[in-house]
């Protein structure tokens, strides 16, 4: 955070510099429109509303929640009762399975998420997921 802080702070001074640096031909108007243009210390955070449309963006779904949340979390038992031990990470690997489901590589990826810890998910299991995935119509943003 604190560097994020400082590399906003060095490029608007570095751009201040660079304004009055320039000819005496540049007029005030296009000092003050270069000034308005450099990000704020403050502007380089994002917004949940920010954040959520990016994820939607890359196909990435919200966060279920209730009776959602535990249907999913039923089908991806149904597919590894293991992926299930972690909830919160079963979730995450669901949503971010999502911009993979209909690639050539789904079940190796879908292997891949599902494996945290103590669990793992075979290949098969994996197919077995994004079937689920698709079947709920959870990857559908």
């Amino acid at each position: 955070m604190r560097t994020r802080i400082t590399i906003a702070a060095v490029t608007a001074a570095l751009a201040v510099a660079l304004v009055g640096c320039s000819s005496d031909e540049t007029s005030d108007e296009t000092s003050d429109d270069a000034a308005k243009a450099t990000p704020s210390a403050t502007a380089s955070e994002v917004t949940p509303q920010q954040s959520s449309g990016a994820a939607a963006a890359v196909g990435i779904p919200p966060e279920p929640t209730g009776a959602d949340r535990e249907v999913l979390l039923r089908a991806l038992a149904a597919a590894n009762p293991d992926t299930v031990k972690y909830e919160d990470k079963a979730i995450d690997a669901a949503r971010n399975q999502c911009g993979a489901v209909d690639s050539d590589k789904a079940a190796y990826l879908a292997s891949q998420r599902f494996t945290y810890k103590d669990v793992t998910t075979t290949e098969a299991q994996g197919r077995q997921i994004n079937a689920a995935l698709k079947g709920l119509g959870f990857c559908e943003v």
